[in-house]
């Protein structure tokens, strides 16, 4: 099946302040390398619609969307929380950017696709369900998380992220929620400072070193994830994919490089593909990708394109 990649023009019109890391250009980055890579004719695009308020409060409280509104401002950018900023159009950015998850979902339902990349900002990873911080206003992979399960009717969905930032968000959301594999690799201790050691069982937290390279982020991933992942039989993928821990990323200090981000995806797809032989209930239906971290622009682009590569099965 073709690639799908799912992004929204107005996920450009959240603004933050100038020089802020987490700008518009980070999705013109993104474009530009599968352009330049001569992929982007390879690849189906499809414009997300904005989630509806039945689908962001699976997730989230209702005081939460309402303080997000209320605060909303007429013109400029005014500070909201913690390093989260609001500008005129960024409730609708993001729900746009949550509505490219759930429309990911329904097309791989639908077997249009089996694989789907939301190129897509606010990133959401850090909402917590009834609060907005780093960068983050509506937790967009939780939102397609749970449309999975709830409006078709899953019942073991997986969702992994690599971003160098812990997934306080979708931990906060899901502690509770079996039905959810959560695998998290992060920079440690880093922002933002997760409690990650006293948690259920269907949460594995992936703690590095900040020396910890391309072969300790791999052997992590290999020994803690990829067995879990194969006991757990997820039904449908999710990926949180931030490459902030890409080694020209003034963020963080893992240095990890565009093969790193190839490999895990590729250990992905085959995971879901070996899916494929085996019954039914057990079979997992595709993987879908939401763009997180990842603020230097030409190694945002690159390591983004190794991901979609794999993601898409396009060799080279």
């Amino acid at each position: 099946m073709i690639a799908t990649i799912i992004s929204h023009p107005l996920c450009h019109a959240h603004q933050m302040p100038e020089t802020h890391p987490e700008c518009p250009a980070r999705l013109d980055a993104i474009n530009n390398q599968l352009m330049a890579n001569g992929i982007d004719g390879l690849l189906y695009y499809r414009d997300a619609l904005p989630a509806s308020d039945e689908q962001l409060l699976r997730v989230h409280t209702p005081e939460h969307l309402q303080k997000i509104a209320a605060a909303i401002p007429e013109q400029g950018i005014h500070f909201f929380a913690d390093d989260v900023y609001l500008s005129p159009a960024s409730l609708t950015a993001a729900r746009h950017a949550a509505g490219a998850a759930v429309m990911g979902v329904d097309m791989i339902m639908a077997g249009t696709t089996d694989a789907v990349f939301c190129n897509v900002r606010p990133p959401g990873h850090h909402a917590e369900r009834a609060r907005a911080m780093g960068f983050c206003i509506i937790n967009n992979i939780a939102v397609a998380a749970a449309h999975a399960l709830e409006h078709y009717g899953l019942s073991r969905v997986a969702i992994i992220d690599f971003d160098v930032h812990h997934g306080n968000g979708t931990q906060d959301i899901f502690f509770n929620d079996a039905r959810i594999l959560f695998c998290s690799s992060f920079q440690y201790p880093f922002y933002p400072h997760t409690n990650i050691d006293d948690v259920p069982a269907h949460i594995i937290n992936t703690p590095l070193p900040a020396t910890c390279r391309s072969q300790g982020f791999r052997d992590a991933i290999t020994a803690q994830w990829l067995p879990a992942l194969k006991q757990f039989k997820p039904q449908m993928i999710f990926i949180s994919a931030g490459f902030d821990a890409y080694i020209d990323d003034d963020m963080s200090s893992i240095s990890l490089v565009e093969q790193d981000y190839g490999w895990i995806t590729q250990e992905l797809r085959k995971l879901m593909e070996e899916s494929k032989s085996v019954a039914p209930p057990d079979q997992c239906h595709g993987i879908v990708s939401v763009l997180e971290g990842g603020y230097d622009l030409l190694g945002l682009g690159r390591c983004a394109v190794a991901h979609i590569k794999a993601l898409a099965k396009i060799q080279g």
